[in-house]
């Protein structure tokens, strides 16, 4: 009796700890997996937006809100090219766009939804805070949009837009809340040196960080500049530490970059007070990929296209994995890729009378987003992942 009463306590004990183990799996799997980094601690608040990004079926399971496809909403845009705050460049009605399906696109993920964005609920989470985005035109690209998608609930008289060096902010008076822009596309120090030779430093930040601190909220990227050559390079030299480089890979170089930019966030923010987000690479559809973006009027096929992932994106996500400090990587290059119809196209400005006529032979913005547009959906993850 006292041997199979041994055997019994032993499998009993087993059970507990498997159920035991099983609980905590179910409490923290979505947490380490959804995110891709370890050690995310603000995920661990449960708030009641990332809850929503979760399956409804199975909860504890992971949403990749990367994965899914572009689905045709009549309900969309969320607002139209009259925003006060759209740059020319991007405000493709206003250029003379024939079309604008291409603004009624939205995402959804496999296995969950995206809410919709809600300006008074997103400013209701911002209020007394700052939010960031820094980066490249893109990144300036998609600030506009944000910008547009709360501003038309705040009062003509509560709100205003103040500029400080390199960045510039929207200001919602009533929410002492401020939806910022700094412009730093390589994040490191681009300097110029003795005749007028331009310096990019690649283990130098400061210059650019010190607008970085006291945000609540910053949001990175750096992706386009890196790849720059010819008489699109912005730099004459990189310089590391007292050497200087006229030819260097460009991956190289960038994953240098990003590890300056690593190691700053490393030593000086405090994931309880500052929460940190890199958007991935935004794809281009130019003629030298062979996606050209002009005249397209709707998403490709998910199925059918089998994406090129850009260098940037691995060398990024190589660097994120080496950080203590928990980075979320919103990741929309791949559901981006699927949209060479949403950039300008021959519509980044006006066009004049003989452009009209033959306009496959204007200029082309492959890179860029005409607004509202795909970087609208950018902004709705985010707001999901706040």
């Amino acid at each position: 009796m006292a041997k199979h009463m041994t055997k019994f306590s032993f499998m009993f004990l087993c059970f507990f700890i498997i159920l035991t183990l099983s609980s905590n799996l179910i409490q923290h799997g979505f947490a380490n997996s959804y995110l891709g980094l370890e050690d995310l601690e603000w995920v661990e608040e449960k708030d009641d937006e990332v809850n929503v990004v979760q399956s409804q079926q199975t909860p504890w399971r992971k949403c990749n809100l990367s994965v899914g496809k572009w689905v045709y909403d009549e309900s969309y845009p969320l607002y139209d090219s009259s925003c006060p705050y759209l740059s020319s460049r991007v405000n493709c009605q206003r250029n003379g766009r024939p079309d604008s399906d291409y603004e009624k696109w939205r995402w959804k993920p496999h296995g969950c939804s995206i809410p919709r964005f809600d300006a008074l609920g997103f400013l209701g989470r911002m209020r007394k805070k700052r939010i960031m985005l820094v980066g490249d035109s893109i990144m300036r690209n998609q600030w506009e949009s944000l910008v547009c998608l709360i501003q038309s609930v705040v009062p003509p008289e509560r709100k205003s837009v103040s500029y400080n060096g390199p960045s510039m902010a929207f200001h919602a008076l009533d929410f002492e809340a401020s939806v910022e822009f700094c412009w730093a596309p390589f994040l490191v120090e681009l300097n110029v040196g003795l005749h007028n030779k331009r310096i990019l430093q690649l283990d130098a930040i400061e210059e650019n960080a010190k607008f970085w601190r006291g945000v609540d909220i910053l949001v990175f990227d750096s992706a386009h500049w890196w790849t720059h050559s010819g008489k699109w390079s912005s730099w004459d030299y990189y310089k590391e530490g007292e050497r200087l480089f006229t030819n260097l890979n460009p991956m190289v170089a960038y994953e240098k970059g990003l590890t300056t930019w690593a190691t700053w966030v490393d030593l000086n923010l405090n994931p309880q007070k500052t929460r940190v987000i890199f958007r991935s690479v935004s794809p281009q559809h130019t003629r030298e990929n062979g996606l050209k973006c002009y005249n397209q009027r709707e998403p490709l096929g998910y199925f059918r296209h089998q994406t090129h992932v850009p260098g940037q994106y691995l060398v990024l996500q190589g660097v994120l994995r080496k950080m203590r400090f928990p980075v979320y990587l919103e990741d929309i290059t791949a559901m981006s890729a699927l949209r060479k119809d949403g950039h300008p196209s021959v519509y980044a400005g006006v066009l004049d009378e003989e452009e009209r006529v033959h306009p496959e032979e204007h200029t082309l913005d492959c890179s860029h987003w005409c607004l509202p547009g795909v970087p609208d959906i950018w902004n709705e993850m985010l707001s999901a992942l706040l």
